[in-house]
């Protein structure tokens, strides 16, 4: 008998965990830069032990727990793994539901600004505004879903098991957003439950060349950029990717049992993925919600599954097979940096039905530019619903 049960939670990290990263982040032996070396050669070690030396002694965790455990939380168990979400109901009667994917190095962190527009749009200024009620997972294997216990949780499954989440939780019809991993799993959820996604919303949007020789002469100036972007990043910033999708137990030991290298890993993503115009990551998300998102990771201890999704994507052979095109609504939103979509290439593969560019913004639209990123959700869903 399946066991369908969803059982109340609450994020109550023990002091002796709390007390043991502080230890850990005093015990770090740091390397020394290379004279005149920058953030070319990864994250330098002034930074890094700044930072460091900021989540040990002034970065309040109870004060994210709290914020967290302010709205209602629950685990069930879908396809012999736990599953962990929050579920925030709107007030408004005719309010859509909508599940929220986040992505690496993200979490259910990355929505909190999202949440109180999305769900009470007359609160916030928008009385015209759709509603939604909200759903935001943990990815399995991610934060406080846990580590997976087996292999095998690639996009497919991952999507097969929010679809049934979002039937036990008795949603007929609901739309999908997603960015990072969620522009991967996202488009997989229409395909599998079609009868029940209204409509498909994603940013971070991955795109390839069609091979037509049509298509690349009709590239604006534009998306010329971007393809170039996309080129150099699988030429000089793909390294952590192919690690992950190839030797993820050898990386996952190293981040597991260092703050410090669980820190430098993730931060370096959010200098490189955020908007471009910004020298320092926290001038474009705030410090404190960057280093939320690395005490979740570090506090779950999963690093391991983390590392270990990738090596199922790179290693799942349908994954990049020949498919037909999807057939829900798509909505996509290509923010200035980190966003490398191409209409006519998306066009191949999904129903776009709408398509906005933005002059700011990086690969993060939750935690930049929240507002821009709820806008977009409400002008495309306000056309299905």
């Amino acid at each position: 008998m399946t066991n369908n049960e969803i059982r109340s939670f609450r994020i109550e990290i023990p002091q002796a965990d709390l007390n043991d990263l502080r230890d850990r982040l005093a015990r770090t032996r740091w390397i020394d830069d290379l004279p005149g070396a920058g953030w070319e050669r990864g994250v330098p070690t002034a930074y890094l032990k700044e930072l460091a030396g900021y989540w040990a002694e002034k970065f309040d965790w109870r004060a994210v727990e709290a914020e967290l455990n302010k709205y209602p939380q629950f685990t069930t168990t879908i396809d012999g793994h736990n599953m962990h979400f929050l579920h925030i109901r709107s007030a408004e009667a005719d309010a859509t539901p909508l599940l929220l994917l986040h992505g690496w190095p993200s979490s259910v962190v990355d929505f909190l600004d999202v949440i109180g527009p999305l769900t009470d749009p007359k609160a916030h200024g928008a009385a015209d505004a759709p509603a939604f009620h909200l759903v935001i997972p943990s990815l399995p294997g991610h934060g406080f879903a846990g580590p997976v216990t087996e292999t095998g949780w690639h996009d497919g499954r991952v999507a097969a098991a929010l679809a049934e989440l979002m039937a036990r939780l008795d949603y007929d019809r609901y739309g999908v957003h997603g960015g990072d991993h969620g522009a991967f799993i996202a488009p997989q959820l229409g395909r599998v439950d079609t009868d029940h996604v209204l409509g498909v919303h994603v940013n971070a949007l991955v795109t390839f060349p069609t091979g037509d020789p049509a298509d690349m002469a009709a590239l604006t100036d534009a998306e010329k950029q971007r393809l170039g972007r996309m080129k150099q990043f699988q030429d000089d910033g793909s390294a952590y990717m192919k690690l992950k999708g190839s030797r993820p137990n050898t990386l996952a030991q190293l981040v597991a049992d260092s703050p410090a290298g669980q820190l430098g890993w993730i931060v370096e993503k959010y200098k490189e993925w955020v908007d471009q115009a910004h020298e320092l990551p926290e001038q474009a998300i705030d410090k404190d919600r960057m280093l939320a998102n690395v005490s979740v990771y570090w506090f779950t201890d999963t690093a391991r599954s983390v590392a270990n999704y990738y090596y199922e994507r790179f290693h799942d052979a349908t994954m990049f097979a020949p498919a037909p095109k999807g057939a829900v609504p798509t909505g996509v939103a290509v923010f200035k940096d980190g966003d490398y979509a191409i209409r006519r290439f998306a066009e191949k593969a999904h129903n776009i039905t709408h398509w906005s560019e933005f002059y700011s913004g990086g690969h993060f639209p939750a935690l930049e530019v929240p507002g821009l990123l709820v806008a977009d959700v409400r002008e495309f869903f306000r056309t299905l619903i």
